[in-house]
């Protein structure tokens, strides 16, 4: 049996990190860390200056590896998602069986919140039916959603109304949006809505030093977003952001 942890990190402030989560850093003795390659280096700097911060007695060991590539331009994107699982949990089930002792105790530092949007536990069903015994917890963080309506000062619900969170890709489907928080929307599917009646709330790098915001009715701002958001990227070579499109009441 494996003991491993899933620890929610939060959307990027080392200060937002729980004393939970804190608390289960110091449990660990082996850090898995996936490496996205040049472009995205920071990520992993990241996740060690919270290591550094909240570990700095050491005594742990990082193992740090490739992320398998997922097929961003097949044109199904549920099998293409698939396989890029399955070639995770390969991954995964081989570090667990190599990296991890009978004393050790493995965890994954995981932006935001485990259980939303992040494909973790589905990876550690597969690796389970390849066969490894796995004695797992999860730490749940603060998610990149909290962190923009805190930014923008914005409750995410309104009274008696539903809240939908849905992928951009998703989100030409809803017909008329009233209260609709949008994530992993790389082609920026706000743009084409020209709905004189919604609002946004847009964040991207929520958390950390280089944190930018946006609001306001839609069709005013989106240029401004767009163009945010493509010399961010070019900066930085990355960019997580997400938003809240809301309809004025």
């Amino acid at each position: 049996m494996k003991d491993l942890l899933l620890i929610g990190i939060g959307p990027g402030d080392p200060r937002q990190v729980t004393v939970e989560a804190v608390e289960a850093l110091r449990r660990a003795s082996v850090f898995f860390v996936l490496d996205k390659g040049p472009g995205k280096g920071e990520l992993v700097r990241m996740r060690k200056a919270i290591l550094e911060r909240y570990r700095p007695e050491g005594g742990y060991r990082l193992v740090q590896v490739a992320d398998p590539r997922r097929d961003a331009e097949a044109d199904d994107y549920p099998s293409a998602v698939h396989d890029w699982h399955r070639q995770r949990a390969t991954l995964y089930a081989r570090l667990i069986g190599e990296e991890l002792g009978a004393k050790d105790i493995g965890a994954f530092l995981l932006w935001g919140e485990p259980g939303l949007y992040d494909s973790t536990l589905r990876m550690l069903d597969l690796v389970r039916e390849r066969g490894v015994a796995l004695r797992l917890q999860v730490i749940p963080g603060i998610s990149s959603v909290q962190a923009l309506a805190a930014r923008h000062q914005i409750p995410l619900n309104r009274i008696g109304e539903p809240l939908t969170v849905l992928p951009g890709r998703r989100l030409a489907e809803q017909g008329q949006v009233d209260n609709v928080v949008v994530m992993l929307d790389g082609q920026c599917a706000f743009a084409a809505l020209e709905d004189p009646a919604l609002v946004i709330y847009w964040g991207a790098y929520l958390g950390t030093e280089d944190e930018v915001l946006i609001a306001g009715p839609l069709l005013a701002v989106k240029a401004r977003i767009l163009e945010m958001r493509e010399r961010e990227r070019a900066r930085k070579g990355w960019i997580m952001d997400t938003y809240l499109l809301r309809r004025e009441l």
